[in-house]
């Protein structure tokens, strides 16, 4: 599969810390053949994270956000009512909000979760990369 979801915490270690990434991470996502997608749900985690003080980030998380998008030529997905209705279908292993959406888009879109959360890797049915 070469159709990925980036965890919020997998986009924020790529545009601030790569040296946190595994190599085979960085080299997947530097694939000019992959289909990388970067969920509106990253955006929304991050700035409220920030908002709290519980990220604390160089630049705006929009100039940072816009950067990657026009560097990389990600994908931005949506949340749809689809993404939403999924969620009923996935069982309580994570409590997590944004995580359980990134989860049902994931599901939803057929896209491997590239993540490097262990309760994520043990939802059935959802395809994750890491290897670190």
């Amino acid at each position: 599969m070469n159709a990925y979801l980036l965890d919020t915490h997998t986009f924020l270690w790529w545009s601030l810390e790569p040296d946190k990434l595994p190599g085979t991470v960085q080299r997947m996502l530097s694939d000019p053949a992959a289909r990388v997608v970067f969920s509106v749900v990253s955006t929304w985690e991050a700035q409220i994270k920030a908002g709290l003080g519980k990220l604390e980030i160089s630049d705006p998380l929009q100039a940072i956000v816009e950067r990657e998008l026009v560097r990389n030529r990600w994908e931005v997905l949506p949340v749809h009512l689809r993404h939403t209705w999924a969620l009923a279908d996935l069982p309580p292993l994570h409590r997590d909000p944004f995580d359980r959406l990134l989860i049902a888009q994931a599901k939803s879109e057929s896209l491997a979760l590239v993540t490097a959360d262990p309760l994520i890797r043990e939802y059935p049915g959802v395809a994750t990369i890491w290897d670190g």
